[in-house]
């Protein structure tokens, strides 16, 4: 039929229309092109800008790992981001993830819990990170005694990424065709199961797209953990205050004395976070497979 239809003479009012396009139509392509590499250009730019400034500046002494006024190691710091990694994905990706599954999976269409749980996860996602900072401070630090701590500090970033990730997660539990639940019914597989051995590998590389951008936000926040971790350079437990490695840079960049580390530590941090997304996308698409 389509080769038919090709075969076919155009007529008067096809040909005019293939000729003649919009002005409208033109300016939406100029836009979109327009946009696609402005946002290119300044990708390219800020990732130049960066490596130019800080691989010159890289050297043995900053990876040492005892932190000194003279070698201003952030080594620690590197440690100390891996350990408020873990700890705030430990928190937060578990309760996310599972109340994800209750509203996509288990909750009734049109509840207005449903409702509040969206509407209070889109409201917490809009709230800027100095006021968990805030929150941090006057919960954890303060009424329940954990002072300047890691683990204060991963609490709040808890609490900062847990809309991010429960909302990527809802959507992709969402975005798994009906097909496939009914298709698990059918075989007799009850609900529990169908969620844990369809549903949830179907919506793996959506969970993860959302699990990345929490690492982005957990691994360069800084004004949240300048009230709850605190800016210690020394390495500790879970307990103890610690400066992460965007605190680290902050600092540097802040007193002015050391601003060629501080451009080194932060291509240590562009690589960090461009190796975590590469390895969760990798990890995505053997999951994918699998």
């Amino acid at each position: 039929m389509s080769e038919l239809t090709a075969a076919l003479p155009k007529t008067r009012n096809q040909k005019d229309c293939e000729k003649i396009k919009s002005p409208l139509s033109v300016l939406l392509r100029v836009l979109v092109w327009g946009a696609a590499l402005l946002t290119f250009l300044s990708l390219f730019f800020l990732i130049g800008f960066i490596l130019v400034k800080g691989i010159p500046n890289l050297k043995p002494s900053l990876f040492s790992l005892n932190y000194t006024s003279e070698n201003v190691s952030m080594l620690p710091s590197i440690i100390n981001t891996v350990k408020m990694l873990l700890l705030a994905l430990a928190i937060s990706g578990p309760i996310s993830i599972f109340t994800a599954i209750y509203l996509v999976e288990y909750a009734k269409r049109g509840n207005k819990l449903v409702k509040v749980i969206r509407m209070t996860a889109e409201t917490l996602a809009g709230i800027p990170s100095i006021v968990y900072g805030l929150f941090g401070a006057l919960f954890f630090v303060g009424a329940l005694k954990w002072d300047l701590s890691l683990m204060a500090g991963a609490m709040t970033l808890a609490i900062m990424v847990l809309p991010l990730i429960m909302r990527n997660t809802e959507e992709a539990l969402m975005s798994v065709p009906d097909a496939y639940r009914e298709a698990s019914f059918g075989l007799g597989a009850g609900r529990l199961r169908t969620i844990f051995r369809i549903i949830l590998p179907a919506a793996v590389p959506g969970i993860l797209s959302g699990v990345i951008l929490a690492i982005g936000r957990i691994v360069g926040e800084t004004a949240a953990l300048l009230y709850t971790a605190g800016t210690a350079t020394k390495l500790g437990g879970v307990m103890d205050s610690g400066r992460t490695l965007a605190v680290h840079m902050y600092s540097l960049s802040g007193e002015g004395l050391h601003t060629n580390e501080a451009y080194a530590t932060a291509v240590v941090l562009l690589v960090t976070v461009l190796i975590i997304n590469a390895l969760s996308s990798l990890a995505a698409k053997k999951l994918t497979k699998a």
